[in-house]
């Protein structure tokens, strides 16, 4: 099986090039948790014509938390993980970067040392280095304004939810989202004028802020790039494959 090596500094990584055609014989198994970032997971096996197994998981409707059953698959009991033969890879970033080098044959990634490559491994980590975070905290927030705990102590929990929200989270997301609208001006997709992995890892946390609230009319090339990845053949395959998404 031929193989590929790819220099990264003093690093090398070397993997097998696999075939991508469905029907090949590739045990690929994705743990996917509903409404997640496993759902990018399943879209990237689309686009890529890899086949694959889902092993769909339930969120507590009380808690919104994965099950248990997840920590039999790895330690922190969070999804995605993709089971690929006798490989383990956690982590969605990780996951793409292993299943684009694994099974894409030079697709859905730019050049190696080309403008487009920087950018396409800035927004591959951005997403859950950067946007991700301060998405959390805003879930967070939100709901500690309105928080399951006995009435006499709700307005002072309120009180400093609105507080941390107002001088801390509402504005670093704001200088997120202006940031993201104005990069997005520049080119069709988030690295360069064609549609890459990136693409997929951004999907997720810009869906989910659009789902919340934070993407207005004042941001449409936002809302347009939410449009069109919604619009792609293998992103509707993999809706229809993982089952019902909050955010599509």
């Amino acid at each position: 099986m031929p193989r590929v090596t790819e220099g990264l500094g003093e690093i090398e990584i070397s993997y097998d090039v696999r075939p991508t055609a469905r029907g090949a014989n590739i045990m690929v198994t994705v743990h996917h948790l509903e409404d997640s970032r496993s759902q990018r997971v399943l879209w990237l096996l689309e686009e890529l014509g890899v086949e694959y197994e889902i092993e769909l998981y339930k969120r507590d409707p009380r808690t919104m938390l994965g099950p248990d059953s997840l920590r039999q698959i790895h330690p922190l009991g969070k999804s995605p993980v993709v089971e690929d033969g006798e490989r383990s890879i956690a982590e969605s970033g990780a996951i793409i970067e292993y299943l684009v080098g694994q099974y894409g044959n030079g697709r859905l990634i730019p050049a190696e040392g080309s403008d487009e490559r920087l950018a396409y491994t800035y927004w591959l980590h951005y997403a859950e280095g950067s946007l991700m975070p301060m998405m959390l905290l805003k879930l967070i927030f939100d709901r500690l304004a309105h928080p399951p705990m006995p009435l006499v102590m709700r307005p002072a929990a309120a009180l400093i939810a609105l507080g941390v929200k107002g001088k801390f989270i509402t504005p670093r997301l704001k200088d997120q989202l202006d940031f993201i609208e104005g990069e997005l001006a520049k080119s069709t997709w988030f690295a360069g004028d064609k549609f890459t992995a990136a693409d997929i890892q951004m999907s997720f946390p810009l869906e989910a802020a659009e789902a919340r609230g934070a993407i207005g009319e004042d941001r449409p090339r936002i809302r347009q790039f939410v449009t069109r990845i919604h619009s792609r053949p293998a992103y509707k395959r993999a809706l229809e494959r993982g089952g019902p998404y909050a955010y599509a």
